[in-house]
């Protein structure tokens, strides 16, 4: 993380378990930013975030599904006085216990389409919006949402999850257009959609067995390489959708 100027905070949103929270432990490993916020939508059960011991950390709660709940942890930022040098976006909706990726047609349902939406691509989009003001004026700034190759149109060839497919590419068409209106704000910004691999986490666990073991990542290791190709982001970079190996997918 060495490309980031000294000063100045991380922001990582979904922050609980998971990819969030392997990016927190390594962004407070690396000393590399004053503060890193981390945001989750119940920090009281938040049990790994909090037995965190860091003097840098500051846990918020954040609910993405809530613009309200949004607002309330951008004025803690903004009285801490740091400017925002990477915000991560990374919770994300695949299934739970009231929802499971369609297999077809027959499968979907208004109320789990408007669902994925909402944490997937409306959430992270209300979430830059509302942080937008606190992101660093000079110098270099990355905005990071946590995307899926899924969500690209020109690879799906197997079809199903469509929730969790159209979500995804909505989400890449939202952070896309907002890297353009960034750049006229700093041209030291960046903003990309990062695919992580499939990771040994519960948004996954279901859909392991048939991914080879050299193909499914540690969250330690997923998260390495994400910073890995974030590091390594440059002039011509801002909007783009990359792989965890810093290659290019396609939209």
């Amino acid at each position: 993380m060495s490309s980031f100027p000294g000063d100045g905070a991380a922001l990582v949103q979904g922050a609980s378990r998971g990819i969030g929270l392997g990016f927190v432990r390594r962004l407070l490993d690396c000393g590399r930013f004053e503060r890193v916020f981390a945001t989750c939508r119940d920090p009281a059960s938040a049990d790994a975030l909090n037995g965190i011991d860091d003097p840098a950390l500051t846990v918020l709660q954040l609910d993405v599904t809530r613009p309200a709940s949004i607002r309330d942890a951008t004025a803690e930022v903004e009285a801490s006085g740091m400017p925002i040098r990477l915000l991560l976006n990374v919770a994300g909706l695949l299934h739970d216990e009231q929802q499971a990726p369609e297999k077809r047609l027959e499968d979907l349902d208004a109320d789990a389409l408007a669902r994925s939406f909402a944490v997937n691509s409306i959430g992270p989009a209300l979430v830059l919006e509302a942080f937008r003001p606190q992101l660093a004026r000079r110098g270099r700034t990355v905005v990071a949402a946590l995307s899926a190759r899924v969500g690209s149109i020109g690879d799906n060839r197997l079809g199903g999850w469509y929730a969790y497919r159209a979500s995804k590419a909505a989400l890449n068409q939202l952070m896309r257009t907002a890297s353009v209106e960034l750049a006229r704000r700093n041209r030291n910004a960046l903003v990309v959609l990062l695919h992580p691999g499939t990771t040994d986490t519960g948004l996954s666990e279901p859909f392991q067995e048939n991914v080879p073991d050299d193909q499914l990542f540690p969250v330690d290791r997923a998260c390495r390489q994400l910073l890995d190709v974030i590091d390594g982001l440059g002039e011509g970079d801002s909007g783009g959708f990359f792989a965890w190996d810093g290659q290019r997918i396609e939209w």
